[in-house]
């Protein structure tokens, strides 16, 4: 599919749609996955978490660094509560990969309703079906949300970036505008959480011919110097395991 899914007739964008859909349920076999990035519902909660604002106050800065049409939003992970954030505050629609786990929890329509991507972690047939579905979220014009750290923060800092959907992602889509997002909170007591959310300009990356660390570097560097956030070269999930090792 690759950099030809933006230039597919709609009636062509319409079946690849539809074979993806039916790849992904023979994937996930008895799971309810939805619509990935054409979600019917995705207004309607958009609306709804809107109206209730669900105790969060949101300041949102360098939203006119986008333009019209389709982008890549790589952002830092400090709260379950980021995606929502995002899309609360800006009529976009963001489409994210989400941890299949969450496709069988108790709030798994959420996740559908929203269209997010499922995807489960180190399975390479995955990895690329969740690649394939984001390339045509974008080629309908929607925005792709992705959080590299794999894993909320456990300590406010930033954390390595991993590169396993990261790299795959920014190659297959290598013309498509990417932004880096910081997210911050400050709660305020008997007030609403104050969100802080910074957006950065386009940032000028060459996936098809920089390295994986060279994109990563880049990246990594932006968010750094769009937040006020520390850095820890290593993985969330290490760094979490260390501070509560297994019983």
């Amino acid at each position: 599919m690759g950099q030809a899914a933006a230039h597919l007739s709609r009636n062509e964008r319409a079946k690849a749609y539809r074979d993806l859909l039916a790849q992904g349920r023979e994937l996930y076999p008895g799971m309810r996955i939805g619509r990935p990035g054409r979600s019917r519902m995705y207004w309607g909660m958009i609306t709804l978490l809107r109206a209730l604002r669900i105790g969060l106050k949101v300041d949102f800065a360098g939203a006119e660094h986008l333009t019209e049409g389709p982008a890549i939003i790589i952002s830092n992970h400090v709260s379950g509560l980021d995606p929502v954030a995002v899309v609360m505050s800006r009529w976009w629609r963001i489409t994210a990969f989400a941890k299949v786990e969450f496709f069988a929890s108790r709030g798994a329509f959420f996740f559908r309703w929203m269209g997010q991507i499922p995807l489960r972690r180190g399975d390479a047939v995955s990895t690329e079906w969740a690649i394939k579905m984001s390339r045509l979220a974008l080629a309908y014009g929607g925005m792709i949300g992705l959080y590299p750290e794999g894993t909320r923060s456990p300590d406010k800092r930033l954390h390595k970036l991993h590169k396993r959907v990261m790299i795959p992602l920014l190659q297959a889509n290598a013309h498509v505008p990417v932004h880096a997002l910081v997210m911050s909170y400050r709660p305020r007591r008997c007030r609403r959480t104050l969100v802080t959310a910074r957006l950065s300009q386009r940032i000028p990356l060459d996936p098809e011919h920089e390295t994986p660390q060279a994109l990563t570097t880049r990246i990594r560097d932006v968010l750094l110097e769009l937040g006020d956030q520390a850095y820890v070269d290593e993985y969330a999930r290490d760094v979490k395991k260390r501070a509560h090792p297994a019983s």
